[in-house]
């Protein structure tokens, strides 16, 4: 009597995922996030966020929106029906070949600017790199034989890695992104509030966030700090207790300027856009967190504005980041879908 081998089933199983279901998964996450960018930009202005991992910028806009709904469509069919004629497997090839390829010299820039210290990045490694991992993964399964049959088990695994990577992707962001310094000579930076307490003494986050704006203030990088906030725990606002701790740590008080009602990071956003014309602000350095920061970016590109970001300079890792960067992947998430919804069109 022949008794099955225990490891080589398991074996087969975890080959199935790893060649089948992994690479089917990030598949229908890159596929659908740009069909999805792709989709809403017909129905709000300026909510394509396909920048977010691929860079097409260097094409007309036509073109990079044809070659994204192709290959949209070329990997989510993979994701889904794993191409048997040879033309889908050469044109699914040939898509998913060419975005790898863009990836890749996204990363050489990112080499080159940091070579020149342009940026100063947290991380060494762009989320390019990573994209352009899972891009090439994808070609190779797909250059490996195809097997006989899809099982449904596999559109399960695919769907599993597909939500994973919905909760890793602004992890990635808040990483990559979020801990990269792209301080430019600017006009103004704004600066997002946090927590005071009742004495009026500002909590760790948010002094971190006024030290770092007044050093770049002292370095040149900025000629005037908007400090943004909402009510604090006691009588004293957070921008009052903001801006003591700028006057104390040397900046000019016709420097400091107020926004008492940033309430949150949408308040903060549609506020400083008055303050902006004001100016006549051409650039806008913005601080706050490193988890906090992509969903900043994303709400000013909404409104129209090209901000640089800087992550506040942490005295030490603070004991509420890991809830923080938990509630920043559902927020991102929440701001990014916010236009498609009835009330914000209203």
């Amino acid at each position: 009597m022949n008794i099955p081998n225990r490891n080589s089933a398991g074996d087969s199983r975890r080959a199935r995922f790893v060649w089948n279901g992994l690479p089917r998964g990030l598949a229908l996450f890159l596929g659908g996030f740009s069909l999805l960018n792709l989709a809403g930009s017909f129905r709000s202005t300026r909510f394509d966020a396909n920048l977010w991992w691929i860079d097409l910028r260097a094409f007309p806009s036509s073109v990079a929106n044809g070659f994204l709904l192709i290959s949209a469509l070329c990997l989510i069919g993979y994701a889904f029906w794993p191409p048997r004629s040879a033309w889908r497997r050469v044109l699914t090839i040939g898509c998913a070949s060419l975005l790898a390829i863009v990836s890749l010299i996204e990363t050489v820039v990112f080499y080159e600017l940091l070579a020149r210290q342009t940026i100063r990045p947290g991380l060494p490694i762009p989320l390019s790199l990573f994209i352009g991992g899972a891009l090439a993964f994808i070609v190779f399964s797909l250059l490996r034989l195809p097997s006989a049959r899809t099982y449904r088990k596999e559109h399960l695994q695919a769907i599993a890695v597909c939500a994973f990577c919905t909760l890793a992707f602004p992890l990635a962001q808040m990483f990559c992104f979020g801990k990269t310094d792209y301080r430019r000579p600017a006009d103004v930076a704004v600066v997002f509030g946090a927590r005071v307490y009742a004495d009026g003494r500002p909590s760790d986050a948010v002094a971190d966030r006024v030290r770092t704006a007044c050093r770049l203030y002292h370095d040149g990088w900025t000629r005037k700090l908007l400090l943004s906030g909402g009510p604090g725990d006691g009588p004293i606002h957070e921008t009052e207790s903001m801006k003591r701790m700028a006057l104390q740590l040397g900046v000019k008080e016709q420097d400091v300027l107020i926004d008492e009602t940033g309430l949150n990071t949408q308040a903060t956003v549609k506020n400083s856009e008055a303050i902006f014309a004001r100016l006549q602000a051409s650039r806008v350095l913005v601080v706050s967190h490193f988890y906090h920061l992509p969903r900043i970016k994303l709400a000013y590109q909404r409104a129209g504005w090209d901000v640089y970001t800087v992550p506040a300079k942490e005295t030490y890792v603070l004991r509420q980041t890991p809830y923080n960067m938990a509630r920043e992947v559902a927020a991102l998430w929440l701001y990014y879908l916010r236009p498609l919804s009835s009330l914000a069109r209203q």
